[in-house]
């Protein structure tokens, strides 16, 4: 399975840059780069890492109980603009 484009949507809707994240992950803004664009594979404790440092919890938790994490975005989407 491939998550880059999930990786980078949830750290573009974090507000983060690459940078800032790789320095939460203590790595490269380039690993940054090379997860987001699918170049390297991503481990699991990387996965639930990134999404706990880009506040992205609903998407772990989506992956750990097998939901369909597009749904969930969805949801999360729609509850942020209704919110704001």
């Amino acid at each position: 399975m491939q998550f880059g484009s999930l990786l980078r949507k949830t750290r573009k809707a974090s507000g983060f840059s690459q940078e800032e994240v790789a320095e939460k992950l203590l790595v490269s803004r380039s690993t940054v780069s090379r997860l987001e664009n699918d170049e390297i594979e991503l481990k699991a404790v990387d996965l639930i890492r990134w999404f706990q440092v880009t506040q992205a919890p609903e998407i772990t938790v989506a992956l750990l109980v097998g939901l369909d994490v597009s749904a969930i975005q969805q949801i999360v989407s729609s509850l942020t603009q209704i919110i704001s």
